[in-house]
């Protein structure tokens, strides 16, 4: 699989666990932690997949009852490679699973949830909610199970039985971990 118009190999490896809503809440939700997180990322309340949000987001979560949390490994076959190239390896993939998501949500009228950092739908022009209009892809923005409170790392560590890697002297580490899911 290529990951970039400059050839960079990858290889992924996919996982999957199903579980209750309220046990994933229960043993991987951390909404206070989190949140102080997110209130420090520059995107916090100036995109509309960020908090703080405008309903309540355990409401919103309780009216599902079974998540599938979906994790893909992506291992570059380069080593030492620069850190910045991180986004542009995890591009391809994040595209193919967010296709895939809003396809079973709508499918299953369920609550999809993207990936965390910044939304790109908008291209070049700043997300609305700067300026106070509506979003321009509603039907398209998930929020990431980060912004509604989650650990990935424990979700990561406990479901698929693979830790979260983080870089180390400025290069990507052995892989990168994605994780999404769906609410049912």
């Amino acid at each position: 699989m290529s990951a970039s118009p400059q050839e960079h190999k990858i290889i992924t490896r996919r996982f999957s666990a199903q579980l209750a809503v309220s046990e994933y809440i229960a043993r991987f939700r951390r909404a206070d932690y989190f949140l102080s997180l997110c209130r420090e990322c520059t995107n916090f309340g100036s995109r509309y997949g960020c908090p703080p949000f405008d309903y309540d987001v355990l409401e919103r979560m309780q009216r599902y009852t079974t998540a599938t949390i979906i994790g893909v490994q992506i291992m570059p076959e380069e080593k030492k490679l620069p850190l910045q190239m991180a986004q542009e390896l995890m591009a391809p993939v994040i595209r193919e699973l967010t296709q895939e998501l809003l396809t079973e949500e709508k499918r299953t009228g369920g609550l999809s949830f993207g990936f965390a950092g910044g939304c790109s739908l908008c291209g070049d022009k700043p997300c609305a909610r700067i300026t106070g209009e509506p979003c321009r892809h509603p039907d398209r923005v998930r929020s990431s199970l980060e912004s509604y409170g989650f650990d990935l790392a424990k979700t990561s560590e406990e479901l698929f039985n693979t830790p979260i890697l983080w870089s180390r002297n400025g290069y990507i580490p052995d892989y990168l971990m994605l994780i999404c899911g769906i609410f049912s």
